[in-house]
Protein backbone atom coordinates (compact mmCIF):
# COMPACT_ATOMS: atom_id res chain seq x y z
CA UNK A 1 0.00 0.00 0.00
CA UNK A 2 2.94 2.28 0.80
CA UNK A 3 3.54 3.97 -2.39
CA UNK A 4 6.22 6.93 -3.90
CA UNK A 5 5.09 7.79 -7.54
CA UNK A 6 7.04 10.04 -9.62
CA UNK A 7 6.02 12.26 -12.46
CA UNK A 8 7.56 15.04 -14.82
CA UNK A 9 10.45 13.23 -16.55
CA UNK A 10 10.97 13.71 -20.19
CA UNK A 11 12.93 15.08 -22.82
CA UNK A 12 14.58 18.30 -22.96
CA UNK A 13 17.97 20.32 -24.35
CA UNK A 14 20.37 21.26 -23.14
CA UNK A 15 20.57 24.25 -20.64
CA UNK A 16 16.51 23.46 -20.31
CA UNK A 17 14.47 22.71 -17.09
CA UNK A 18 12.59 20.03 -15.26
CA UNK A 19 10.60 19.81 -12.13
CA UNK A 20 10.01 16.27 -11.02
CA UNK A 21 7.20 15.52 -8.40
CA UNK A 22 7.20 12.51 -5.98
CA UNK A 23 3.59 11.42 -4.71
CA UNK A 24 3.75 9.81 -1.47
CA UNK A 25 1.36 7.85 0.14
CA UNK A 26 0.46 5.63 3.64
CA UNK A 27 3.83 6.58 5.16
CA UNK A 28 4.08 9.50 8.12
CA UNK A 29 5.85 11.91 5.56
CA UNK A 30 7.09 14.36 7.88
CA UNK A 31 9.58 11.76 9.62
CA UNK A 32 11.08 10.74 6.45
CA UNK A 33 14.07 11.83 4.98
CA UNK A 34 13.43 11.74 1.35
CA UNK A 35 16.02 11.42 -1.59
CA UNK A 36 16.44 11.54 -5.29
CA UNK A 37 18.93 9.33 -6.59
CA UNK A 38 19.50 8.53 -10.65
CA UNK A 39 20.87 5.50 -12.55
CA UNK A 40 22.17 5.88 -15.97
CA UNK A 41 22.83 2.65 -18.19
CA UNK A 42 25.91 1.21 -17.31
CA UNK A 43 26.42 3.06 -14.48
CA UNK A 44 25.78 2.81 -10.56
CA UNK A 45 22.70 4.36 -9.10
CA UNK A 46 23.57 7.71 -7.15
CA UNK A 47 22.29 10.06 -4.67
CA UNK A 48 21.76 13.36 -6.34
CA UNK A 49 19.44 15.40 -3.46
CA UNK A 50 18.36 14.45 -0.45
CA UNK A 51 16.09 17.18 2.33
CA UNK A 52 15.45 15.62 5.68
CA UNK A 53 12.73 15.70 8.13
CA UNK A 54 13.96 18.95 9.59
CA UNK A 55 14.91 20.40 5.77
CA UNK A 56 18.58 19.97 5.85
CA UNK A 57 19.84 19.22 2.29
CA UNK A 58 22.89 17.49 0.63
CA UNK A 59 23.50 17.66 -2.99
CA UNK A 60 26.04 15.41 -5.42
CA UNK A 61 28.96 17.80 -6.23
CA UNK A 62 27.99 17.29 -10.00
CA UNK A 63 24.36 19.05 -9.92
CA UNK A 64 24.93 21.83 -6.91
CA UNK A 65 24.03 24.81 -7.82
CA UNK A 66 21.51 23.81 -10.24
CA UNK A 67 19.06 21.50 -8.79
CA UNK A 68 17.08 22.23 -5.77
CA UNK A 69 15.60 19.85 -3.45
CA UNK A 70 12.64 20.82 -1.49
CA UNK A 71 9.17 19.08 0.12
CA UNK A 72 5.82 19.99 1.08
CA UNK A 73 4.82 18.53 4.27
CA UNK A 74 0.74 19.27 3.71
CA UNK A 75 0.85 17.65 0.54
CA UNK A 76 3.08 15.15 1.04
CA UNK A 77 5.26 15.69 -2.19
CA UNK A 78 9.09 16.15 -2.55
CA UNK A 79 10.24 18.26 -5.73
CA UNK A 80 13.62 18.50 -7.65
CA UNK A 81 14.15 21.91 -9.41
CA UNK A 82 16.27 20.41 -12.24
CA UNK A 83 18.16 23.58 -14.13
CA UNK A 84 20.81 23.87 -16.65
CA UNK A 85 20.47 20.36 -17.53
CA UNK A 86 23.51 19.04 -19.49
CA UNK A 87 23.47 15.57 -21.40
CA UNK A 88 25.53 13.50 -18.24
CA UNK A 89 22.08 14.45 -16.37
CA UNK A 90 20.16 12.00 -18.27
CA UNK A 91 18.90 8.75 -16.01
CA UNK A 92 16.36 7.36 -14.52
CA UNK A 93 15.62 9.36 -11.39
CA UNK A 94 13.78 7.47 -8.40
CA UNK A 95 12.40 9.12 -5.56
CA UNK A 96 13.53 7.72 -2.25
CA UNK A 97 11.99 7.14 1.22
CA UNK A 98 13.89 6.71 4.39
CA UNK A 99 13.34 6.57 8.19
CA UNK A 100 16.38 5.16 9.93
CA UNK A 101 16.81 1.71 9.54
CA UNK A 102 13.21 0.63 10.30
CA UNK A 103 11.53 1.81 6.45
CA UNK A 104 13.44 2.16 3.14
CA UNK A 105 10.94 2.65 -0.06
CA UNK A 106 11.18 3.31 -3.76
CA UNK A 107 9.54 4.71 -6.42
CA UNK A 108 9.27 3.62 -10.14
CA UNK A 109 11.37 5.97 -11.67
CA UNK A 110 11.05 8.85 -14.72
CA UNK A 111 13.13 8.53 -17.22
CA UNK A 112 14.81 12.14 -17.95
CA UNK A 113 16.73 12.94 -21.52
CA UNK A 114 18.47 15.88 -22.07
CA UNK A 115 19.68 15.95 -25.70
CA UNK A 116 19.22 18.41 -28.46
Amino acid sequence: QVQLVESGGGLVQPGGSLRLSCAASEINFNIYTMAWYRQAPGKQRESVASISSDFRTNYADSVKGRFTVTRDNIREKVYLQMNSLKPEDTAVYYCNGKYRDVADYWGQGTQVTVSS
